[in-house]
């Protein structure tokens, strides 16, 4: 039974396997970025400054690694206070979108691409990136009733075979 639920499984995940088309980034970018911003807090100038750490949050968020992209979202959002253009609040914004999006929070992902795109409705950045997170949220709904309407049938497979054997 649990090596039809793993052949199952791996199905569908070769079936909805279609990736997005936002960009990752390794570990040695975010460590470049990391550099960047030390660097510039020793004496550059706050709009330096600022964009090392933007530059590292991008960095964060587009990592493949859990805790980077955790640390993007928290350094994105401490940067939202404050800010009156509505330029850098769509990239705040988007960036934050990305964030959520890998962490698989795609419900806040919308929220805030959504926003983006009250700022800038024809942004095609937060176009494409609203339209992957919903096939992500039309796949992994799929998915679900998938593995539900499987898990439901070897159950009562199982139950079935049971009460067989008793008869």
């Amino acid at each position: 039974m649990e090596a039809t639920i793993g052949k199952f499984l791996e199905s569908v995940g070769n079936f909805f396997s279609g990736g997005d088309e936002i960009p990752w980034c390794d570990g040695d970018i975010v460590s470049g970025c990391e550099r960047e911003v030390a660097e510039a807090e020793k004496g550059s100038s706050d709009e330096l400054k600022s964009e090392c750490i933007m530059r590292l949050s991008w960095a964060l968020v587009h990592s493949k690694r859990p805790e980077d992209v955790q640390r993007g979202i928290a350094m994105l959002e401490a940067s939202l206070v404050g800010i009156s253009s509505p330029l850098q609040m769509r990239e705040r914004l988007y960036l934050l979108a990305i964030g959520y999006y890998r962490s698989g929070d795609y419900s806040r992902s919308r929220q805030l691409v959504d926003r983006c795109l009250e700022i800038a409705p024809d942004w095609r950045q937060a176009l494409s990136l609203k339209k992957a997170i919903e096939d992500r949220i039309t796949k992994d709904g799929v998915i679900g009733i998938g593995i539900a309407a499987t898990a439901v049938g070897l159950l009562a497979g199982g139950i079935a075979a049971a009460m067989s054997r008793r008869n």
